[in-house]
């Protein structure tokens, strides 16, 4: 537990690092132009939460966290990840659907919209952001979690410490459940490959529908309600079903040393 949480908060701590290594020069730029100190926001942005990804990727490669096992970087087969996919765009209804009803209120709106306004945050978020993400949090601290506790209890803390780690109101909930379901996968195939696959899609799209559609608050009420229960009852059964062809494709990895020893 204290790796995973060490983990977190250097990652945190590469952030604020980044965003203040940018601000410096950022502002001396300001000054120097006479330009209205707003504009910092938007200069830095999107840059520090690049630099912050380079940085805390090269930290897990120095610190063996980024492991070089075939296994890690498994595709498992294509079958697996088509079923991974069905399983992404399936959850995301469902989810979006939950939040429309628990209407949790989203305070780094502007942030992340600051965010996506230029390819640089584009890529971070939908790309890149993903994939460091996958490293930490799957690679890293659920496979430390998985060394140390039962799956069950490693699965939950795991999914926990990513859905709180966002601290946005509007993503912990839906973060935490996401992280459950990687968690998991991580679990049955020791791949990051489809969690990575997992993740992509689903940033990728929430910046897809907030670009060009920045007034819809769900896809419900992008789509409509005539087709709500229909699309719900159908994701629900497809999320399920492919879940269930999921575990069936897949055997419980051993991840205590002990046990594979013995093995």
């Amino acid at each position: 537990m204290k790796t995973a949480l060490k983990l977190v908060f250097i990652y945190y701590g590469m952030q604020i690092l980044s965003a203040v290594l940018l601000l410096i020069p950022c502002y001396i730029y300001i000054w120097i132009n006479k330009l209205d100190l707003a504009l910092a926001d938007q200069m830095v942005t999107s840059p520090s939460l690049l630099v912050s990804i380079l940085f805390m990727s090269y930290y897990l490669w120095k610190k063996g966290y980024i492991q070089t096992d075939r296994r890690n970087w498994s595709t498992v087969s294509p079958s697996y990840l088509a079923l991974t996919a069905i399983v992404t765009f399936s959850g995301i209804w469902l989810l979006d659907l939950l939040m429309s009803v628990l209407q949790i209120p989203d305070l780094l709106k502007e942030s992340f919209d600051l965010m996506q306004a230029g390819w640089v945050g584009i890529i971070a978020i939908s790309l890149l952001g993903p994939i460091l993400e996958e490293l930490l949090f799957r690679g890293a601290i659920t496979k430390v979690l998985l060394e140390k506790y039962s799956p069950f209890k490693a699965i939950v803390i795991s999914g926990l410490i990513f859905g709180i780690f966002h601290l946005n109101p509007a993503q912990i909930v839906g973060a935490g459940l996401i992280g459950l379901l990687l968690a998991w996968i991580y679990y049955r195939t020791r791949s990051l490959i489809p969690c990575i696959l997992i993740h992509i899609i689903n940033n990728s799209l929430s910046v897809y529908l907030s670009i060009h559609y920045p007034d819809t608050e769900s896809l419900t009420s992008l789509i409509g309600k005539d087709h709500t229960l229909l699309i719900t009852v159908g994701s629900l059964l497809l999320f399920v079903g492919c879940l269930f062809m999921m575990y069936k494709k897949t055997n419980a990895q051993i991840w205590k040393k002990e046990e594979e020893e013995r093995r």
